[in-house]
């Protein structure tokens, strides 16, 4: 069956929102995460307390727990048994955020100070520490909201499986860095790993939690997946394609760490060996970080890295549309090809 992906949808965040406003349900259940993640925190005056606040604030688009919440929807469940999971899956994402932020060395995150830059490194890997364990607590607060006891010790394996995933990709793209090998396969299986691994653990979660039935289960795992995948390739164009203010958080991090990005690994491999003497000297992080980035910019746009790129999201993109034809046709599965669609064409 062919898969068409849409040309000239709106972009990003406000496709997101559009897509959720047209549920009146879903409209409720993503108010009723946010105001439980903004009060999880609220009334303990301790340092916990209000770094774990600090790394929720402002908070994000809750793609992950609106994936969870959408997949539980999807199979047909009621999606209140997974609600609480759905507030655990953004403090899994943030920990993760927190985290990153620390190994990267980024000073902000959506547009403020980053919880290391505000409290210290120390207290913040405590802080990140925390937010993993609310996800846990998510997890386990579902039996109490509805779903069975064999259901939520499901899900946990799922996201303990899906968890330690990410911990290897996060090893793996360490690995790719040190190894100085501009190789395609090698960051393609990272991401399915580093960033792939929370999208599954979101879609899998809330269908687990809602009933569903292995095979659906199965294809919102593999709609996830390729969903993650596309995500990052996208995620890799935005410090050339998107100003640090738009994306919240420097455009200079992948230039300051070296990172092998898919457009900067497509750029290496058709260049010559001049452009590849300014890649390499770009990642080498040696001189001005943003003179780096513009310099690696020009190559990457010149030698149509940048175009392809895109294609490579646009593929993932279709894989994980093709992945929903196995679930009944509804309107959560319409909002879920719409979800990807508008990550793939996101701008932040």
């Amino acid at each position: 069956m062919s898969v068409q992906v849409r040309e000239g949808a709106p972009s990003g965040e406000a496709e997101l929102a559009g897509l959720i406003a047209d549920s009146q349900e879903l409209t409720g259940l993503v108010d009723e995460v946010r105001s439980r993640l903004a009060g999880r925190w609220a009334g303990e005056p301790s340092l916990l307390a209000r770094m774990c606040a600090h790394a929720h604030t402002p908070p994000g688009k809750l793609f992950r727990a609106i994936l969870l919440i959408e997949s539980a929807l999807a199979v047909g469940g009621d999606p209140r048994w997974a609600l609480p999971a759905a507030v655990g899956a953004e403090s899994g994402h943030v920990a993760s955020l927190v985290h990153d932020d620390i190994i990267d060395g980024d000073d902000t995150r959506r547009g403020r100070p980053a919880v290391h830059t505000a409290f210290g490194v120390g207290d913040a890997i405590v802080a990140g520490d925390a937010l993993i364990f609310d996800l846990f607590a998510g997890l386990a607060e579902c039996r109490a909201a509805g779903a069975s006891a064999d259901r939520v010790v499901a899900a946990l394996a799922v996201v303990s499986r899906c968890g330690i995933d990410l911990c290897r990709g996060q090893s793996l793209e360490t690995e790719l860095h040190g190894s100085g090998r501009f190789d395609h396969e090698t960051y393609l299986n990272m991401v399915r790993l580093k960033t792939a691994a929370l999208f599954r653990a979101a879609c899998e979660c809330g269908a687990l939690l809602a009933g569903g039935d292995p095979r659906q289960v199965r294809a919102l795992g593999r709609y996830a997946e390729h969903l993650g995948v596309a995500f990052q390739i996208r995620d890799d164009l935005l410090p050339y394609t998107s100003s640090a203010a738009e994306v919240g958080k420097p455009d200079t991090s992948d230039v300051r760490n070296g990172r092998l990005t898919l457009p900067v690994i497509i750029a290496h491999r058709a260049s010559g060996a001049a452009d590849r003497a300014v890649i390499e000297a770009a990642l080498s992080g040696i001189g001005d970080p943003a003179t780096a980035r513009a310099d690696l910019s020009d190559v990457l746009h010149r030698t149509g890295a940048v175009t392809a790129t895109a294609g490579w999201a646009r593929r993932y993109l279709r894989f994980a549309l093709a992945a929903l034809h196995a679930l009944p046709v509804t309107a959560s599965r319409a909002r879920l090809a719409g979800y990807a669609e508008a990550a793939v064409g996101r701008d932040r």
